[in-house]
């Protein structure tokens, strides 16, 4: 097991660990790395209002989020090519968080395939999508995630072109011999090869991603399949409302980890706008920066169901496998129980917005 009392020193351990390329992929973000950067500080500027002699003794993480019970209000966000942090990659990272009741967000980009994934735990999981130029690659994939138990599906629409990451294209960033993406039937998408003075990866995503994703695909969707449809990489109201007149049951309010658009704001400033136009209509979530107890917390208390942990996971799966990634989930759920103590706060019911100092 890892000496490591926090997520921040997970990271430190990791990059010990990894090769550089794959590193600076994980932890990267686009152009001078802003939004990236301030996806942490977003967070810190936010104060909390403690709640005293509340005679609180238990404190219950529990919910429910599109019908389905968890026991946090934390799930995984995709994120791909884990395989490059370690060989059992996804299926570690599925087995750590079935042991703790924490859902897992499977990336269109695993190592693994979706019902490798599957298999690996009998917990719930989701799929995230990327909609191919082959509307038939789409299909099947869509067909595969609902077939293997997949009980919800989230659309990626932050993407339809790569983020500049600078560290990507300085490295020639590409899946080394032996590592591909499993999920896509065509066996030349699989692989993602060095780019000759680019990232392989923004070369691949230019030759094979749809680039002119529109609402009417979401229509679309609505129509393969009888999962629920989330939709991930919204930061404005506006979006949001329409996403739900295109029968989006949930969204994640999301910048992509600081990938794609530089100072873009962060998934906690645009939560409130978010929150606000979906009126209780649908679930929202949001991801960015989560890397204590009291993030999540803060989310919670500006009117998030649930946040999605990133990067950390990778360092955890990095440092010590399915081991590590469950100490990195152990280490956050213990600081936000604790956050729930100091707040006086007994249940998730009682993260109300005055909480905040604002």
């Amino acid at each position: 097991m890892a000496n490591a009392i926090n997520l921040h020193e997970f990271e430190l351990m990791a990059r010990e660990k990894l090769d550089k390329m794959v590193y600076d992929y994980y932890a990267g973000g686009a152009n001078d790395e802003v939004t990236l950067t301030e996806n942490r500080a977003a967070f810190a500027r936010l104060r909390l209002r403690p709640r005293m002699l509340r005679g609180v003794e238990k404190y219950d993480m529990t919910t429910t989020i599109l019908g389905e019970k968890m026991a946090a209000p934390l799930l995984i966000a995709p994120m791909a090519f884990m395989a490059l942090a370690h060989p059992e990659g996804e299926l570690a990272v599925a087995r750590a968080t079935a042991a703790r009741g924490i859902h897992y967000v499977v990336s269109t980009m695993s190592n693994y395939g979706l019902e490798d994934i599957a298999a690996a735990s009998a917990a719930a999981k989701w799929f995230q999508l990327y909609v191919y130029q082959s509307r038939t690659a789409t299909e099947q994939m869509v067909a595969l995630a609902e077939a293997a138990g997949y009980s919800a599906l989230v659309l990626t629409v932050d993407t339809p072109v790569l983020g500049r990451r600078e560290a990507d294209i300085r490295n020639r960033f590409h899946l080394p011999p032996g590592y591909e993406a499993k999920n896509l039937a065509n066996a030349q998408l699989q692989h993602i090869h060095p780019a000759q003075g680019d990232s392989g990866l923004a070369a691949y995503a230019a030759s094979a991603q749809r680039a002119n994703l529109g609402w009417h695909d979401l229509d679309w969707l609505r129509g393969l399949t009888k999962m629920p449809l989330l939709v991930k990489g919204i930061l404005r109201g506006d979006d949001a409302k329409r996403a739900l007149d295109h029968g989006a049951a949930g969204m994640i309010v999301s910048n992509h980890g600081g990938r794609q658009l530089d100072t873009a704001i962060t998934g906690i400033e645009a939560l409130p706008e978010v929150v606000a136009a979906v009126g209780g209509s649908a679930a929202v979530l949001m991801d960015g920066g989560v890397r204590r107890g009291t993030d999540i917390l803060k989310a919670l208390a500006l009117g998030a169901q649930g946040v999605l942990l990133g990067r950390p996971v990778l360092w955890g799966l990095a440092v010590d496998g399915e081991v590590g990634v469950g100490q990195v989930l152990d280490l956050l759920l213990a600081e936000f129980e604790l956050a729930l103590a100091l707040c006086g706060c007994a249940s998730l019911a009682e993260v109300t917005p005055d909480v905040l100092w604002r």
